[in-house]
């Protein structure tokens, strides 16, 4: 590593050495809030819970909303990330907020009664570093990523990607394949959104393509304890349809309406069919009808990560947080 990185490293202010630090959903203490606010910082809507992350380049968020016209509106809205939970119309002091996301709107669509919108990310800025941190922090990422194979996020768009998963994002798995072949791996890039879900894959690679191409898949939220092989799986993304017994995360249990096998230590899942999708960016955003869903175990521990940056900030901040080692 040359000494300008190392020494780059030193004063980047973070506390943790991985970039992504996964947790378990439910033991989260004192997570932040997602308001939709407008231009005076009042509150429209607490999306903390409803909106999905759902692309990192640009930064995709989806909402969702039924019989209501809130988000119709064609010019840019704003997403405040605070400590302090605030009611329907309430003002957000300037020093409340620690990270804002601005957003425009590419897409909106119905089904039913109810609309979904993809929003793109303009701008963000946050409070996770301070300035000699983030100058750190952002000469190392322009210096040393820019190569071969790397996805380069720039200033701004890094900086929009940290204040996204400042939320814990499930890391969940995803099984496709048919007549004895399949492929599994993981995903943070997803969410629900009433009777459907949408999931992003990396255009061009071959899980996108197998997802096309069969249409239906399976996705199991996953225990904690699977972390270090869940995040093993992330090569499968660029692999070919393999016999099972190649996948030793995978169970002898199968799913209830594709015969899709199970992952071992999943909490539920969910079988969707394939109903559109769309390209924007790097992302391929599939947009699924949920036609069975079932939990397979009690456990609270559902398998999530944060970054780096806002770890840091809760570390500062005294925040307790048992994260879980891979």
């Amino acid at each position: 590593m040359p000494l300008l990185q190392k020494l780059l490293n030193k004063l980047n202010g973070l506390h943790y050495g991985q970039e992504y630090l996964c947790l378990a959903l439910e033991k989260m203490q004192q997570p932040l809030y997602a308001y939709f606010i407008n231009r005076n910082r009042e509150v429209i809507r607490d999306i903390t819970s409803t909106h999905l992350f759902v692309g990192y380049k640009p930064v995709i968020l989806a909402l969702t909303e039924t019989g209501t016209t809130l988000l119709q509106q064609s010019t840019p809205i704003n997403i405040a990330f605070t400590m302090q939970s605030f009611d329907e119309g309430a003002t957000i002091k300037t020093s409340s907020i620690i990270a804002i996301l601005s957003l425009q709107k590419i897409k909106a669509f119905s089904v039913g009664d109810r609309f979904f919108y993809y929003y793109e990310g303009i701008s963000g800025k946050h409070t996770f570093l301070n300035r000699l941190h983030t100058s750190a922090f952002l000469l190392n990422n322009r210096l040393y990523n820019k190569k071969k194979g790397n996805i380069y996020l720039d200033a701004n768009l890094y900086r929009q990607v940290q204040i996204a998963y400042s939320i814990p994002r499930k890391i969940s798995v995803i099984t496709t394949g048919a007549s004895g072949l399949y492929n599994v791996f993981p995903t943070d890039l997803h969410g629900q959104a009433g009777d459907y879900y949408i999931i992003s894959l990396r255009t061009g690679g071959k899980a996108c393509e197998q997802v096309m191409q069969a249409e239906k898949i399976v996705l199991s939220d996953m225990d904690v304890s699977a972390s270090t092989q869940v995040y093993a799986l992330g090569k499968n993304h660029m692999q070919p349809l393999k016999e099972k017994n190649a996948f030793t995360l995978l169970s002898n249990k199968q799913s209830l309406l594709f015969g899709l096998p199970l992952p071992l230590r999943l909490i539920r899942y969910k079988e969707l069919v394939l109903q559109s999708h769309m390209q924007h960016g790097i992302h391929t955003l599939f947009f699924f009808k949920i036609v069975y869903q079932e939990t397979i175990s009690q456990s609270e521990e559902t398998l999530s990560h944060i970054h780096n940056v806002y770890a840091t900030w809760r570390f500062k901040h005294n925040i307790p947080t048992e994260y879980i080692p891979r």
